[in-house]
């Protein structure tokens, strides 16, 4: 009798044991998990790299920051390595956060203080940028280009380097190995032109304007045009900068054309529904906010300074993130065609500039 009293108690102990059990391995199997990806983790270590290499831009400002950023992150990245947990942090900075970046440019620039200069540099301008992509679209078919590679050098040499390529990366959506192979392909050829060209301009005995005209219109990045164009006058730095800062407005209707290509090879390969909106790059009308905020002349000297301080950080931290995602073997795959391509479009956009000064007369 006791006995089988006892037995259901030993089969509910039993019960009880076995899931008090189960309950401590679940628990137990729940905090031996990896940790989620959490968009911090990406964020710090491209935030961390990008001050590294904003430091070392100021030291080498031929360089710049720009370039350092890409460059440590695609070295991080193919030594050391960078874990999945950074994944989520660095898709965002390569994403949001150059968003922001262009955003922030905007407030940059003044549309009265380009209106003056940009009639005077829009002809020669606009031959360079029919010059960049004209070549870049011949050239990058008879080398076997991928498309969207193709898109960003020709982008990057016509507008304004890496600026150019992280306003229309976001439209195009290349992969992060293609972004950083044509950035670094950009500021090869911007190193060399802050060192060849003014040596080219005292050789082709141009005047302090003519040279302005020639570098705001044919060097890719604004820190290598400040660069060569104060090593060759003062008058030649300040027209120049001027100049860059026209051109770089054109990223605009440039950036709209290709939403519009967009949209059109969509619908032409059979996608479905499909939206405008979805690809429209919103961050582009935010720019023009802030250009025209700019413009009002209430925003105070300082403000506009730490605004342009930050849009140049933010630039850095984005480049940074997709150097960080970057995977060196699949663009050493790529081999010398993309560079041979940059090398095409920067001579042809620096032979147009030339070309055209010349039959103006403007030298």
């Amino acid at each position: 009798m006791l006995a089988s009293s006892s037995a259901p108690m030993l089969a509910a102990t039993s019960t009880d044991a076995g899931t008090l059990r189960a309950r401590l391995l679940r628990r137990h199997a729940g905090h031996a998990s990896p940790r989620q990806p959490a968009l911090l983790y990406g964020l710090a270590l491209a935030v961390t790299v990008a001050i590294f290499a904003m430091m070392l831009g100021r030291l080498l400002p031929v360089v710049g920051g720009p370039v350092f950023g890409i460059v440590l992150g695609i070295a991080i990245r193919n030594t050391a390595g960078v874990g999945p947990l950074f994944k989520p942090g660095l898709q965002f900075a390569s994403k949001q956060v150059l968003q922001w970046s262009i955003i922030a440019l905007g407030f940059g620039l003044s549309i009265q203080q380009v209106a003056q200069t940009g009639m005077e540099s829009l002809s020669v301008t606009l031959v360079t940028i029919a010059a960049a992509f004209g070549s870049a679209c011949l050239l990058g078919r008879w080398l076997r280009i991928p498309s969207k590679l193709m898109t960003l050098i020709g982008v990057g040499t016509a507008i304004c380097g890496g600026s150019a390529i992280a306003a229309v990366t976001p439209i195009i959506k290349p992969d992060e190995h293609e972004t950083a192979f044509a950035i670094s392909t950009i500021f090869i050829f911007n190193i060399v032109a802050v060192l060849a060209f003014p040596l080219l301009g005292h050789w082709l005995n141009m005047s302090d304007l003519g040279f302005g005209m020639w570098a705001g219109t044919a060097i890719n990045d604004t820190s290598s045009v400040v660069a060569a164009g104060y090593s060759y006058s003062q008058t030649a730095g300040d027209y120049a900068t001027v100049v860059k800062l026209t051109r770089a407005t054109l990223i605009i209707p440039v950036c709209l054309a290709l939403v519009v290509f967009q949209a059109w090879r969509h619908k032409k390969q059979g996608g479905g529904s499909f939206s405008l909106a979805q690809i429209f790059p919103w961050f582009i009308l935010w720019f023009l906010a802030a250009s025209a905020i700019r413009s009002t002349g209430y925003m105070p000297e300082n403000w506009i300074a730490a605004l342009q301080s930050l849009a140049q950080f933010l630039i850095v931290v984005a480049l940074t993130a997709i150097g960080l995602s970057s995977d060196l073997r699949r663009m050493v795959k790529a081999g010398i065609r993309p560079i041979l391509l940059g090398l095409g479009v920067w001579i042809s956009v620096g032979a147009s500039s030339l070309a055209v000064q010349h039959a103006m007369g403007t030298w």
